[in-house]
């Protein structure tokens, strides 16, 4: 099969189109061809060498739409969908034709959406639901401030956050594009400066949001912080900018703010196909809609997809296999 691999550590740049042995699926697993697979941020980093437990030579990729080759015999033919901290990580990934996963990761994809669709919801929307729905808890009637409302992950939160019948304010550098869910979605967008949380306090009454999804982290840390109501609940998935931030303890104790950390890449295939199952229902559902995918490479470019995203291309980045 074709696939791209990485022998060493660096830029887009180590990146290889090879050939390397089908996998023949072993008792308990099932053999994918992938028809397409995403290209996220965490894909780069961890060509980057940024993973302690990614070990080369490794064939990276997370998100997966596919076709079951092999397996048990009810699951031939089906159309399936996927994303795990494993895969592309401590085992080969997604950027190949084929993929070999365990079957209680075999989730069926949404009919509704296609296989490129299918493949650019995956870890955005896992690691938004586990820390909106699983940590935050987030509930109808409440407020959620998402910060970096304009991403790949805040746009998830924002569909997740309305779908749960949240009141969602955007923050963000820049208003989300005006073709993504978010841009429909948000109630109210309110720039990121030096008055984010004084406009955010006006628009709560004075009170703070229910919930701050901060998909920035790092730089905005402080930030989110100050845009918690009493007793409200704080996420943080990302470190943009700097890993070690101070805040006023005596502040947070006061607020008695409840910080959660929601790290995506804990969860291996089969450990996010629940949530992959739940996301299929809403999508069929009519509930969610697919991201905007902002550009398509063949697998033999898919150092130019890298490339793309670690430039900050607005969008989802799809590897078009099959």
């Amino acid at each position: 099969m074709k696939a791209i691999q990485f022998k060493t550590f660096g830029t887009p740049d180590v990146l290889a189109l090879v050939d390397l042995p089908t996998p023949a699926p072993a008792p308990g697993s099932a053999l994918v061809r992938v028809k397409s697979a995403s290209v996220n941020p965490s894909d780069v980093k961890n060509v980057s060498g940024h993973f302690d437990h990614t070990v080369p030579p490794r064939v990276p990729g997370r998100d997966f739409s596919g076709v079951v080759t092999a397996g048990p015999n009810d699951w031939i033919g089906a159309e399936v969908w996927g994303t795990g901290g494993d895969i592309g990580f401590t085992r080969d990934g997604t950027h190949a034709e084929f993929i070999e996963i365990p079957v209680e990761a075999l989730v069926r994809k949404p009919a509704s959406l296609t296989h490129a669709q299918a493949a650019s919801i995956g870890v955005n929307f896992v690691v938004g639901w586990l820390g909106t729905v699983d940590y935050a808890q987030l509930a109808e009637g409440e407020t959620i401030a998402v910060i970096g409302v304009s991403g790949g992950v805040g746009g998830a939160v924002t569909q997740i956050a309305k779908a749960r019948g949240a009141r969602v304010i955007g923050i963000g550098r820049e208003a989300p594009a005006a073709e993504s869910p978010a841009a429909r979605l948000i109630d109210v967008f309110v720039p990121m400066d030096a008055d984010t949380a004084q406009r955010v306090r006006e628009l709560t009454g004075g009170a703070g949001a229910d919930v701050v999804y901060d998909a920035v982290g790092g730089v905005a840390f402080e930030l989110a912080l100050g845009l918690a109501r009493h007793r409200g609940r704080v996420v943080e998935i990302s470190a943009t900018g700097k890993r070690r931030v101070e805040f006023d303890l005596i502040d947070f104790y006061h607020n008695e703010t409840q910080l959660l950390g929601a790290d995506s890449a804990k969860l291996g295939v089969a450990e996010a196909a629940p949530i992959m199952r739940a996301l299929a229902e809403a999508f069929d559902a009519g509930r969610f809609v697919a991201p905007v995918v902002a550009a398509h490479y063949p697998l033999e470019r898919a150092r130019e997809a890298y490339e793309a995203v670690a430039a900050g291309t607005q969008g989802r980045v799809v590897i078009d296999i099959g």
